[in-house]
């Protein structure tokens, strides 16, 4: 009888224990797109409707200056509108299951948190902007300068500090006091390029005496300064 109400009472704290970390991981249906309560809320609200496909409840999700910031990247594009927004502006949504959503930060109106991004291999930080009664992506104002960073991203205060264990002072991710969002905001790395090839006019003549002319930036022969 005794193990049998232990049985009964393990089940029932599992199942209410699956069904917290379900409601965790999920979005709150009872609220209405562009409505969320938090960052973290409306990370949720987003990715939800990426995964539903519903371009109304995305668009309701995005800040107004992100969506004319995605109106004018559709035109430049010969895309619609649909079509900019379809992913929410971020890879993490590509996703099967709601990713890890880690380090709310608020200051005011400004808001952001991680979110990881397994195809990279790393953590996004998201803007997002309190517009409307309800939080909402900012990757618009990003790019508008109408945004500010509500707090320096975990990831990178990990980064500093394995950097100060390992005796390294660089700091990741360049000025930290700009408020552009460096980890959505794509850049492309400096390539250096090749070294140009000497003509055939400054290489000297096989059995002649003559010293080619040097150019400016060219390296000394040998045992001339």
């Amino acid at each position: 009888m005794n193990s049998h109400r232990i049985t009964r009472a393990f089940s029932l704290f599992t199942i209410a224990l699956l069904a917290t970390a379900f409601a965790a991981c999920t979005a709150d249906e009872s609220i209405p797109a562009g409505k969320a309560s938090s960052p973290t809320e409306a990370y949720k609200m987003l990715y939800t409707a990426v995964k539903a496909k519903k371009s109304g409840d995305i668009k309701l999700m995005l800040s107004k200056d992100t969506v004319r910031f995605a109106e004018g990247v559709a035109a430049q594009q010969k895309k619609t509108l649909d079509d900019q927004i379809r992913n929410g502006f971020s890879r993490t949504t590509f996703a099967e299951k709601m990713p890890a959503i880690r380090d709310e930060r608020i200051n005011g109106n400004f808001g952001a948190v991680e979110v990881f991004n397994a195809g990279d291999n790393k953590w996004e930080d998201l803007p997002f902007i309190l517009e409307d009664g309800g939080w909402k992506l900012a990757v618009g104002n990003v790019f508008a300068g109408s945004w500010k960073r509500p707090g320096i991203p975990r990831s990178v205060r990990e980064q500093e500090n394995a950097n100060a264990a390992g005796g390294n002072n660089i700091v990741p991710y360049g000025n930290l006091n700009a408020n552009v969002n460096t980890d959505t905001v794509n850049s492309k790395p400096i390539i250096p390029k090749p070294m140009p090839m000497p003509s055939a006019k400054s290489m000297p003549v096989p059995g002649s005496n003559k010293i080619p002319i040097q150019r400016p930036n060219a390296p000394a022969p040998n045992g001339t300064r």
